[in-house]
C-alpha cells in the first residue's frame, strides 16, 4: 500500500471546489484510496469525508492507494495537491 505526504498550496486547502477536485481524481482510481491528517483517515473518493478533515493552506496530508494502479494514482494525486488543485 503506496503512501506519500503532500502539502496544501492552494489558498483554500481542500474544501469546497479543490475537495470536489481532489475526490474526483481519487474516484478514478479502481483500488482504494484514502487521505490522512493529524491520525484521521477518511475515504478519500468521498468530498463530505475530505471535507471533515478540515485541511488548510499549508497543511500536510497522507494519501495512501491500494489496489490496482495504486503507484500511478498516488503520483497523480500528488501531482494535483502539490500544483494547487487546478
Amino acid at each position: 500500500m503506496p503512501e506519500a505526504t503532500a502539502t496544501l498550496r492552494n489558498a483554500s486547502g481542500l474544501h469546497a471546489r479543490p475537495a470536489k477536485v481532489f475526490a474526483k481524481a481519487a474516484a478514478s482510481s479502481p483500488g482504494d484510496v484514502v487521505v490522512m491528517k493529524d491520525g484521521r483517515e477518511v475515504n478519500a473518493k468521498s468530498v463530505l469525508s475530505v471535507l471533515t478533515l478540515d485541511c488548510h493552506q499549508g497543511d500536510e496530508i497522507v494519501i495512501r492507494t491500494d489496489g490496482e494502479g495504486a503507484d500511478e494514482a498516488l503520483a497523480e494525486l500528488v501531482r494535483l495537491v502539490e500544483s494547487g488543485l487546478g
